[in-house]
């Protein structure tokens, strides 16, 4: 595999992040939102807690600053307030509801409770010719849907700033000191529902900031191998989980493009994975990618051990801490290893440091819970400045195939919390089959990417049918398909008829055992997408 020389690599690692944008999270649901957005106008930015010291903002030399939305009042006595630098350090900067009520107080403005708050759709007429609003409809034209959700307005506009747009309920709905370069907007820009929002955003970070659009995953490839390779050193060796996911696989191929052999992967056989799914990840990653690749079945061990177990958190528990044993073993008889790759995402290590609190829990079975201190091994995290989005786009720039970078959401603890009851192999053998029925029908629908998630659960009850002449008792498929954007809520799909129909007809035809299949339509919440 053609390998990165270092110069280039720190030459890119330096240029690819030289323009960028400082998101403060005041504890807006939306922020992780704002990011994205900004992301997607190729412009490189990080979010940090409001709480960041001044000095290491100056340290972070953005070339904007936006301030997210919040749950606050400014004028509250335990109001967050910010970095007092933001407003001194001559950078243009962007003020999201919250953020704006934030920048008219901080300026010498002043801010009070509205007569009636706003929540959902208004109309947004500009008022005067600003960046923020370049190409948006003439002088007063209220035609620009965006998206309220605030109870406080501006009263007195600070020194030198003036009103740029207007709703019916919000006099200021948008204000600008163009000299300064300081915009405050008081609806919210990064939510689909504000429908030019991105264009907002992007006038922004290249009209107002001046950025060009650098930040991108061809780009990123060789930013990421001068990280690694700057890591690892000349003689490093790094060991990898690979479970055949879209994040670990793109962590793995990366590590490799930087150290080449010195990566070693293992490839854990729990028992519990989908249809052809162990045959699939040899092919692609030892056949095609020439990876070192450790397969290890440990099939029996795993159903060995969940035996007689019903209890979901069991059932996760029993899968996590066997995998970390197996994996100490095999790390053990490759060798002397130095580093733990892992696919840590970019949401992982916002959640980490939120405004709102460090996360309680990060899934065990994603990042490798306890291995970095049980086998004293130091983190290689290659994709911990990535969403998902940008996970996936890289990975085609690295030559994944199609089906892996596209592919939905899997659980770590596999079919496992996807058999309700007891995990046997008998029942593993009938959800396998099901559950290959669906995604062939799914993807033969066109509907693969369109759906988050799609899959069958396996119901621990049995039924009265009747095929041909005889009297069955066999067991219930739930189909379950949801659309979502993050998986943190989630809406049912609504599958065509004939679809349904047809996955129905399959499923009880061609999987012995089974003689119902039901549809699942609840969202999220109050369910959850798995059902364990």
């Amino acid at each position: 595999m053609k390998k990165s020389k270092g110069s280039s690599s720190k030459a890119s690692a330096r240029d690819l992040h030289a323009e960028r944008i400082l998101i403060l999270d005041f504890g807006s649901q939306y922020t992780q939102l704002i990011a994205r957005r900004v992301r997607e106008q190729k412009v490189y930015c990080e979010i940090w807690p409001c709480t960041a010291a001044d000095a290491a903002v100056r340290a972070f030399r953005p070339r904007g600053i936006i301030l997210s939305g919040g749950p606050s009042s400014v004028y509250e006595p335990e109001a967050p307030l910010g970095p007092k630098s933001v407003f001194e350090l001559g950078v243009p900067v962007l003020g999201i509801c919250y953020g704006m009520q934030l920048m008219a107080h901080r300026l010498g403005g002043a801010v009070a409770k509205s007569a009636s708050r706003e929540y959902g759709r208004a109309h947004l007429g500009v008022v005067r010719a600003a960046e923020l609003f370049k190409g948006f409809a003439g002088k007063g034209k209220a035609g620009e849907v965006v998206w309220m959700s605030h109870g406080d307005r501006i009263e007195r506009l600070p020194p030198g700033f003036k009103p740029i747009a207007t709703t019916a309920n919000s006099p200021v709905a948008a204000m600008a000191d163009l000299e300064r370069r300081f915009y405050g907007i008081q609806f919210h820009p990064e939510v689909a529902h504000t429908p030019r929002g991105r264009e907002i955003l992007g006038n922004f970070v290249h009209g107002v900031c001046g950025c060009s659009a650098a930040w991108d995953m061809h780009s990123f490839v060789d930013y990421a191998i001068g990280q690694i390779v700057a890591a690892v050193g000349p003689k490093g060796r790094v060991v990898c989980a690979l479970s055949g996911g879209v994040d670990s696989a793109v962590a793995a191929l990366l590590v490799h493009r930087a150290i080449g052999d010195r990566l070693s992967c293992i490839f854990v056989d729990n028992g519990v994975l989908r249809l052809g799914e162990r045959a699939e990840v040899e092919r692609t990653f030892r056949d095609h990618f020439h990876l070192n690749l450790d397969v290890v079945d440990a099939s029996v061990r795993f159903l060995g051990k969940l035996a007689g177990v019903t209890d979901p958190e069991r059932k996760r528990k029993i899968i996590g801490n066997e995998f970390i044993k197996i994996f100490e073993e095999e790390a053990k008889r490759i060798g002397k290893v130095d580093f733990l790759a892992q696919g840590t995402l970019y949401p992982d290590v916002i959640e980490s440091v939120s405004f709102k609190g460090p996360s309680a829990v990060i899934k065990s079975h994603h990042n490798v819970g306890g291995l970095p201190e049980r086998m004293h091994l130091k983190l290689v995290e290659p994709l911990r400045e990535l969403f998902k989005d940008e996970v996936r786009e890289l990975g085609l720039e690295l030559g994944l195939p199609e089906h892996i970078v596209r592919r939905q959401p899997f659980p770590g603890p596999g079919l496992a919390i996807r058999v309700l009851g007891e995990v046997t192999a008998a029942n593993l053998d009938l959800l396998r089959g099901a559950d290959a029925i669906i995604q062939e029908e799914i993807e033969k629908a066109g509907l693969t990417r369109k759906i988050w998630q799609s899959f069958g659960v396996l119901l621990p009850v049995q039924s009265v049918g009747v095929m041909g002449d005889s009297r069955t008792y066999e067991k219930a498929i739930v189909l379950r398909a949801v659309h979502s954007l993050d998986g943190m809520t989630a809406d049912w799909a609504k599958l065509p008829d004939r679809l349904l129909r047809r996955i129905s007809n399959r499923v009880i035809n061609e999987v012995k055992g089974v003689n119902r299949v039901v549809y699942d339509i609840s969202s999220k919440p109050p369910a959850t997408i798995e059902w364990e």
